[in-house]
């Protein structure tokens, strides 16, 4: 894959801090998990497409302050349809995701959205036409295998909630790559500002025919959701401003370490065999696939101050 370029308002490179790095791509995983169970437990109250909307509100009203310390200069873009191609794709992989915590175990659905590092070259070869490393198509094979072992039996070969939460690790993984190609010449606060701002507007649309009004047990919630959101968000971008991909990357797995310890710990869900044994030949993948540098990204390489290598999340 291509290397990413300094953006011209960075101001330099960061030193790199892995132990540092590390520990915020696991606390936006906590963050990120948090999100998934208060998705899990809604999902039963309000339609999906209500907790994408109120996800996507309260991120940007959390996220408002820090946009606000920006100049519209620079949130002025000249590749506008390349955030409207992120937004489009980030709100897919949420429509997809929040169905699957809604339909299988919270691990389960977790474990087949982070699927999306398994799919990133293949988008890459396609649209950006980089190459993908041997290395990493034996790593992707690996993963995939995996992913056949993990996914839940229905009345055909595999059920249509598996294969959904499926197309949300694909959908992540093309908001990924737009992040990536986007980051050659858009800072990182102007991508976040343009995805909070029309994921709002894209899931306010539905609304009319699905809207249910939230309880005044439930508003907390939402608002949890979209501060949780935003705050992985924020963590995980400055865990890739700290270190390269390669060596922190590997930490975003502990999602799926959080997820199967709140599904046992609150709804008493005990992982199949078959899911540990999938489970592990994914992660194996994933790890190989970044260390073989899946998103371009080699250990030696600098990065930007704003965090313009991070690959991002819906």
């Amino acid at each position: 894959m291509q290397t990413v370029e300094q953006h011209p308002a960075s101001g330099g490179h960061l030193k790199d801090h892995p132990a540092r790095g590390a520990a915020c791509i696991l606390g936006a995983a906590a963050a990120f998990s948090t999100m998934s169970v208060l998705i899990r437990h809604l999902s039963g109250h309000l339609p999906d497409g209500m907790l994408v909307f109120w996800r996507s509100f309260f991120s940007l009203v959390f996220l408002t302050p820090l946009l606000l310390k920006l100049s519209w200069t620079h949130l002025k873009s000249e590749r506008m349809h390349l955030h409207v191609i992120r937004a489009v794709s980030g709100l897919l992989s949420m429509y997809c995701l929040f169905y699957a915590l809604g339909h299988l175990p919270i691990a389960e659905a977790t474990l087949l959205n982070q699927t999306a590092t398994l799919f990133v070259p293949f988008i890459g070869l396609v649209w950006l036409k980089e190459p993908v490393a041997m290395k990493v198509r034996w790593a992707i094979l690996i993963g995939f295998t995996g992913v056949l072992l993990v996914m839940p039996p229905g009345r055909g070969i595999v059920s249509w909630v598996a294969l959904i939460g499926l197309a949300s690790g694909f959908t992540a993984a093309f908001s990924v790559v737009t992040i990536r190609y986007s980051s050659r010449t858009e800072p990182t606060t102007r991508i976040v500002f343009y995805f909070c701002l029309y994921a709002t507007l894209g899931s306010a649309l539905p609304l009319p025919w699905i809207w249910v009004t939230p309880g005044w047990s439930e508003m907390p919630l939402l608002v949890a959701i979209g501060a949780l959101a935003a705050l992985g968000q924020l963590l995980m971008t400055r865990g890739y401003a700290l270190a390269p991909a390669a060596q922190v990357g590997p930490f975003g797995y502990g999602n799926i370490v959080f997820s199967v310890l709140a599904g046992w710990a609150i709804w008493g869900e005990t992982p199949r065999l078959l899911f540990w044994l999938g489970g592990a030949l994914i992660v194996i993948g994933g790890i190989t696939a970044l260390r073989g540098e899946l998103l371009g990204i080699s250990p030696e390489e600098p990065r930007t101050p704003d965090g313009t290598d991070a690959p991002g999340s819906t």
